[in-house]
């Protein structure tokens, strides 16, 4: 599992160095639209909490590249532990290369057996710090300083689509059978978020 996990830090990377033609900050524009459809049917009170926050904290350390925009284990393609392709690009854009790392990096924050330093151990999977550091060394970006925003954005980015979910709840154009229960995650999701903010900014 190490070794699937350096292949994607390096599939991450050559992403990253993909060339690209851009003329202003790409974070900012990259977090207005989670930011946009923040704006919700049922209120959350964590959700404008992160509206009115997250803008208002993005670090300095602004970049751009290509962006995946759902970057995970299951979107690839594998031959002999070797990622040999990346699918599901239509939520691909410009933005902050660190976006899609994180975002990938939410397992260890929303399933409880990734947080099981034993268990993970066992299974020859790194920790979300061992893997943060792989990443690091793959790419001499140094990702501690700001990790626990770029956290806080991708679980409201999360809570945002949950948001959008209970929308066409409301509107009577949700057509799966599970879509309400999916939606309500926006509430433990932003509750989840402002925590990170409380404890790491406050």
């Amino acid at each position: 599992m190490s070794c699937i996990k350096h292949q994607m830090i390096d599939a991450l990377r050559t992403k990253y160095e993909g060339d690209y033609k851009v003329a202003h900050s790409t974070l900012n524009i990259y977090m207005d639209k989670p930011v946009a459809i923040g704006e919700h049917p049922q209120h959350a009170e964590e959700m404008d909490k992160l509206i009115e926050w997250l803008p208002q904290n993005i670090p300095d350390d602004d970049e751009t590249s290509i962006v995946h925009g759902d970057f995970r284990l299951d979107n690839m393609i594998y031959k002999n532990h070797e990622v040999i392709g990346v699918l599901d690009w239509e939520l691909s854009t410009l933005g902050h290369p660190i976006a899609d790392f994180s975002y990938h990096c939410l397992t260890w924050r929303t399933l409880p057996a990734m947080q099981d330093l034993k268990l993970l151990k066992e299974l020859g999977i790194p920790s979300e710090v061992e893997y943060r550091d792989m990443y690091s060394e793959n790419t001499g970006k140094d990702l501690s300083e700001n990790w626990e925003f770029y956290m806080v954005f991708n679980i409201f980015k999360v809570a945002a689509i949950c948001q959008g979910i209970l929308g066409r709840v409301r509107d009577g154009t949700a057509s799966n059978k599970h879509a309400e229960a999916r939606g309500m995650q926006v509430f433990p999701l932003s509750a989840g978020a402002w925590s990170i903010v409380e404890a790491n900014f406050k």
